[in-house]
């Protein structure tokens, strides 16, 4: 069972599923020419709110070895793509003119695309220099995204682009995760099962 919290600003009704704190098993699984690395990771993702009409998203993974070694994290904001009016904060620390937008479940409604679902806008950064713009929908208990842009700092790896899905199975989050990087064009990367801490 999904619970709304009274607190969620009514743009976020469609991403409250993912609301709370997640942990669980993965698998990588990426091949560069005769390089290939296989392993088994553990995972923590956390979806929190502060009032705002986005999500704020953080995740750590380590290597399932003796020293549970570990092995990436990226923190982010997850949003409905729509247009920023007066109402909305921003840019910078500027606060908004005038009420909140989309602040009704009726005018959230108004946001909904021609396949049922809502677009969606994610940043995600990770600590290596790769910053990720993510567009994409949800549709009920799935999300599917696509980068529109990557931007990497002058030392950072080669990284070119990705999709992620995710979805709520049976209580669980399930997510797969396609990357570009390294000279390979888009191939599966990773996948993982996480569960809601308790």
């Amino acid at each position: 069972m999904i619970e709304i919290p009274t607190d969620l600003p009514a743009e976020l009704v469609p991403l409250s599923w993912l609301i709370g704190v997640w942990e669980g098993t993965g698998v990588l699984d990426y091949a560069v020419g005769d390089d290939h690395t296989q392993l088994e990771f553990g995972q923590r993702v956390s979806f929190s709110h502060d009032g705002q009409p986005y999500l704020n998203y953080s995740s750590t993974s380590w290597v399932l070895d003796e020293g549970n070694t570990p092995l990436a994290a990226e923190t982010g904001y997850w949003r409905l793509s729509r247009k920023l009016v007066e109402g909305d904060s921003g840019p910078a620390m500027l606060p908004g003119q005038g009420a909140r937008p989309f602040s009704t479940a009726q005018s959230v409604e108004t946001l909904r695309n021609s396949h049922g679902g809502f677009d969606i806008d994610v940043s995600i950064i990770h600590p290596d220099g790769v910053s990720e713009l993510y567009l994409g929908q949800v549709n009920g208990p799935r999300i599917d995204l696509a980068t529109d842009a990557v931007v990497r700092t002058a030392g950072a790896k080669d990284y070119t682009a990705a999709t992620r899905l995710y979805g709520l199975v049976d209580a669980h989050l399930l997510w797969a995760w396609d990357i570009a990087a390294l000279g390979q064009e888009l191939r599966t990367h990773a996948s993982a099962r996480l569960a809601k801490a308790e």
